[in-house]
């Protein structure tokens, strides 16, 4: 859940977008407070403290962000696989269950190349 520190109108809104967001989700879901717009401190109406009090009250992973700056954006995403492998390996998360919402699929041969490597043209001249 993100929400702006630069706006407690969309602060004040996190109460209900959790309650919506656990009514809808499975109980082993993670979730992530995320203050966007840690870049623009001086207009700053919500303060971290509270907010990092409100996710400790709720259960939820927390941070600040910067879309702009690109400041924790990875961090966050990084957290999240994090704690969802966590509840993997604790057994929280059934990776064979749709309700859990993680799918695993095995990689597929010949589909995905991760590497950079240009095709090897020996045999064929450019003259």
């Amino acid at each position: 859940m993100v929400y702006d520190i630069t706006r407690r109108s969309t602060y004040n809104h996190l109460s209900s977008w959790l309650t919506d967001t656990r009514n809808l989700t499975n109980p082993n879901t993670v979730i992530f407070l995320i203050g966007n717009k840690s870049d623009l401190e001086s207009t700053r109406e919500v303060t971290y403290e509270e907010a990092e009090e409100f996710a400790k009250e709720n259960g939820l992973m927390f941070l600040e962000a910067s879309a702009m700056t690109g400041q924790n954006v990875e961090e966050a995403f990084l957290e999240t696989a994090r704690r969802i492998y966590q509840n993997i390996q604790e057994g929280r998360l059934d990776l064979n269950a749709s309700e859990s919402g993680v799918q695993h699929r095995p990689s597929q041969p010949g589909r995905t190349s991760l590497t950079n490597e240009a095709p090897n043209n020996k045999d064929q001249c450019s003259c």
